[in-house]
């Protein structure tokens, strides 16, 4: 991202002020990539996707088991 550095120039409104900041903000594309990327998740950790897959195959193993001793009925 990068830095956005306005001065207030002489006699200049807040209002002009703020005009150009968001002029500026629009046209290096800062809020485009912002809102591009507002809903990316990253990317589960090795680990933890290893950890997941371990947790997943024990319980389909106990439903199984569980299901063969007439526990569970599906």
């Amino acid at each position: 991202m990068a830095n956005i550095i306005l001065n207030k120039k002489e006699g200049e409104s807040t209002n002009s002020l703020v005009y150009r900041f968001n002029k500026k903000v629009i046209r290096s594309g800062i809020l485009r990539e912002v809102k591009k990327n507002r809903y990316n998740e990253r990317k589960v950790n090795r680990n933890k996707r290893r950890a997941s897959a371990l947790h997943r195959e024990q319980k389909r193993k106990e439903i199984e088991t569980a299901k063969k001793m007439g526990a569970l009925k599906f």
